[in-house]
């Protein structure tokens, strides 16, 4: 025999043993744009650290139906125009069958006619923004409670413990808008009006004059919405302008980045929360992460990590009832099938009228450790 012979039968025989193993099915592909660089890198390299725990760990144990999933992540600057380009290329150019866990509210809307257009799932956005609940889309699967729960929320819990001169400062951009509109609802329910109202650029943010008319109205609170560059830019300005207000944000803040850059002026920062105590661990989900983050030395759990945690989860059964060889209509067929699903402790449904999955809201506060507290 000669030697091409030789080596022709050994790679056919390396073919058939993959073959039998099933490692030669293709894997399944789940396509990320997110802003791994800019203002939200933090939070959103906690929300993939989060995801890919899970997603590892499913892998290991032999994939889904003997597929292993294998997720692309591309950095969009968090840049909505290039969120989308990333969309078009993760949907055409990698045939992803699902995207997952982009981040931002501009960002989403920008990849959402790409959805319709090629009849791709949007499973877990990493946004809260109630465009993407109401009216229901077909194809977004939403993983968390809205941004105007945990805004109403945050301003009556302010109003709870006695403030009333509350100021609203916000993102001039859809997100910014989203948060408001829960706010307000907020104010109406504890029978307030916001102190004053204003907006700042999302590219180039300039908070001196906010700071100065916080300092002159003796804000008791200011509910500061934005990135997490923002809010820890703004707090230091509002800070070094003499004001003492309680700085309140939102869950797009839950993260140990945004603590790390708040720095000095961390502590005593209200957060609102999408998700159990990530130190609770009689929660399931929590000691799920926590035991998979331990093994595979990850550090501690942070809400973020969390919420890219949860949002794998769903992403994973949903391909598990999608069957052996799933489509993107499968795996949309699939979800909408949810009915009070166990990812955890928590229960996500989905149905034609409502793909919100999850409506859990709480709020922490960064103690002098460092960590969220409740």
């Amino acid at each position: 025999m000669t030697s091409f012979a030789v080596h022709s039968r050994a790679l056919c025989l390396a073919a058939f043993a993959l073959l039998a193993t099933g490692a030669a099915q293709a894997d399944l592909v789940i396509g990320q744009t997110s802003g791994f660089t800019g203002p939200v890198a933090s939070g959103v390299k906690e929300n993939t650290e989060g995801a890919r725990l899970y997603i590892d760990h499913v892998n290991s144990q032999g994939g889904v139906n003997g597929q292993r999933i294998e997720l692309i992540s591309l950095d969009d600057k968090f840049d909505p125009k290039l969120a989308a380009e990333n969309a078009r290329q993760l949907i055409t150019e990698k045939n992803a069958i699902a995207l997952f866990l982009n981040r931002g509210t501009p960002h989403t809307e920008a990849i959402r006619p790409l959805l319709d257009q090629y009849k791709v799932p949007l499973v877990a956005p990493s946004t809260g923004a109630m465009v993407l609940h109401k009216p229901v889309h077909p194809w977004i699967f939403n993983v968390r409670a809205t941004y105007q729960r945990e805004a109403e929320k945050a301003v009556t819990h302010l109003a709870t413990i006695g403030l009333s001169r509350i100021a609203l400062v916000h993102v001039d951009d859809s997100f910014g808008a989203d948060c408001a509109t829960g706010a307000r609802k907020g104010y109406e329910k504890a029978h307030l009006q916001p102190l004053f109202v204003e907006k700042f650029d999302r590219t180039k943010p300039d908070f001196k004059e906010i700071s100065k008319k916080l300092k002159d109205a003796d804000a008791q609170a200011v509910f500061l919405i934005g990135s997490a560059g923002a809010v820890s830019d703004g707090t230091k300005v509002i800070r070094e302008a003499g004001s003492r207000a309680q700085i309140v944000t939102v869950s797009n803040n839950a993260s140990g980045g945004f603590i790390k850059q708040m720095g000095d002026y961390a502590r005593g920062t209200i957060v609102t929360q999408i998700f159990p105590y990530e130190r609770s661990l009689s929660a399931p989900i929590v000691k799920e992460a926590a035991d998979l983050a331990q093994k595979k030395g990850s550090g501690d759990v942070t809400p973020a990590m969390l919420e890219g945690y949860a949002g794998a989860k769903v992403l994973v059964e949903g391909l598990r009832r999608a069957g052996p060889n799933p489509t993107r209509a499968k795996l949309q067929q699939a979800l909408e099938g949810f009915r009070k699903v166990d990812i955890g402790g928590l229960e996500v449904t989905y149905g034609p009228a409502d793909h919100s999955g999850l409506d859990y809201a709480d709020l922490s506060i960064i103690g002098p450790d460092g960590k969220f507290r409740r």
